[in-house]
């Protein structure tokens, strides 16, 4: 007779320590069987070598590496639906729970409920956890419980619920004696699931307390290179959001605090209002005639409209996968404002180059500088693409690195005239509006 055991899921929770479902896992009767699925759901609309997979097939490996020499223990992996892998492996194993942590996004919702739905049919429980936010769903909402819909209150809320809140450290390895002996659990290659090394690399975080003190000073100028980097790892969970709050709050920094709350916020955006991740949060801003001219969308993707700051912060994404903050609000604001192209188009191109992707704050963004989302910038506002440099770049210092170019005859003509441009789109925007 089959042992009877639980299954440990790893999704956007790729680490070993302060990880809560694998915490709950590890604490119950039964011996735990880590696993990871690469899904083709999501897999077969990638690009081949894309940065984001390679990494967490290495972070994957490094886990495994780590069970094995210090607890005779691994990770499976599998390649393929989930529901499949599922159905596999409740013939394989007497499966009694299923544990993973929760995620918030549609696609991974109903991915989760198919999957509960199977289980049940097996009298498997399905568990699931908060472990990528502090505060989820309707845990922050207004006093009539509807949610928040503007950041500065949800925040000051969210400060407010945070005092009264034990934020607990989940140390697994008093635990870790549970998880199943065997070593040679299934393994894959990257070209085992299609995939190959990329020439670009997820770079690891920097998150020390001298960055989160000089945090409010330098974060709002590219050439400094002075962020975290944390985006990545957050959104794969090779850092713990509880760990990095911890350390914000050492260093009594508001700043750096309230950027880790923005994300929160969108999650909890994306969750209440599904529909965003298509249609504009505002719907009537879904009645602005786009001319989503595909020559000028090139140009853009390709950093060549002639701006230098806009240029430097696409040339900056397409050859690392990152772009710096302050840019992304330039060129998102360019493409939408400048250019009337739909904020759909550049949330797409986003949403295939960033190693730091995420959907609820991509999607939020967008719609914040197109003016349809939550909170959004009025839109009239409309960034002048070279004023910024004299405010955030005027030595040139990030220009120079990624338009090296900019002052040669072969660099592009502006493809858009500014003020002309800002006309039109006040025009658009207002014939769309009233």
């Amino acid at each position: 007779m089959k042992q009877p055991l639980n299954i440990f899921w790893f999704r956007r929770d790729l680490r070993l320590d302060d990880n809560l479902g694998f915490y709950e896992a590890l604490k119950g009767k039964n011996t735990v069987l880590p696993i990871f699925i690469f899904d083709t759901d999501i897999l077969d609309k990638l690009p081949k070598d894309d940065a984001r997979v390679a990494f967490i097939h290495k972070t994957l490996q490094d886990m495994r590496e780590v069970l094995q020499k210090e607890h005779n223990s691994s990770i499976a992996i599998y390649h393929g639906k989930p529901i499949d892998i599922y159905k596999t492996l409740v013939e394989a194993y007497d499966i009694e729970t299923v544990y993973t942590n929760h995620d918030y996004e549609p696609y991974a919702k109903e991915r989760d409920e198919a999957i509960a739905s199977f289980l049940e049919t097996h009298n498997i429980d399905f568990k699931t956890y908060k472990d990528q936010v502090i505060f989820e769903k309707d845990e922050v909402v207004k006093a009539d419980g509807t949610p928040y819909v503007v950041y500065t209150p949800y925040m000051k809320t969210w400060k407010e619920k945070f005092k009264s809140y034990n934020l607990e450290i989940f140390y697994t390895n008093a635990y870790m004696d549970n998880l199943v002996e065997h070593t040679r659990l299934p393994n894959l290659s990257l070209s085992d699931i299609g995939f190959k090394t990329s020439h670009q690399n997820i770079t690891p975080y920097t998150v020390t307390p001298k960055l989160i003190q000089d945090y409010e000073d330098t974060r709002n100028f590219p050439a400094k290179d002075a962020t975290s980097r944390l985006g990545p790892h957050l959104r794969f969970g090779t850092a713990s959001v509880r760990k990095m709050v911890k350390k914000a709050i050492a260093e009594k920094n508001e700043i750096f605090w309230q950027e880790l709350i923005w994300r929160e916020f969108f999650m909890q955006i994306l969750w209440h209002f599904p529909h965003t991740a298509k249609d504009s949060f505002k719907s009537k801003y879904d009645r602005i005639k786009w001319r989503n001219n595909e020559t000028e969308f090139k140009a853009w993707c390709e950093g060549k409209t002639g701006y230098p700051f806009v240029d430097a912060g696409m040339r900056q994404l397409n050859e690392t996968g990152f772009m710096h903050n302050r840019v992304r609000m330039l060129v998102g604001s360019f493409l939408c404002k400048h250019l009337l192209i739909d904020w759909r188009w550049g949330e797409a191109y986003f949403a295939e180059k960033l190693h730091d992707y995420d959907m609820a704050s991509n999607i939020g963004n967008w719609q914040w500088v197109a003016g349809s989302g939550v909170d959004a910038a009025p839109y009239f506002r409309i960034f002048n693409p070279t004023t910024q440099i004299q405010k955030f770049d005027k030595d040139l210092t990030y220009i120079k690195t990624w338009v090296p170019d900019f002052q040669e005859l072969t660099y592009p003509q502006p493809i858009v005239d500014h003020k002309m441009a800002r006309e039109r789109c006040l025009e658009t925007y207002k014939s769309a509006l009233n």
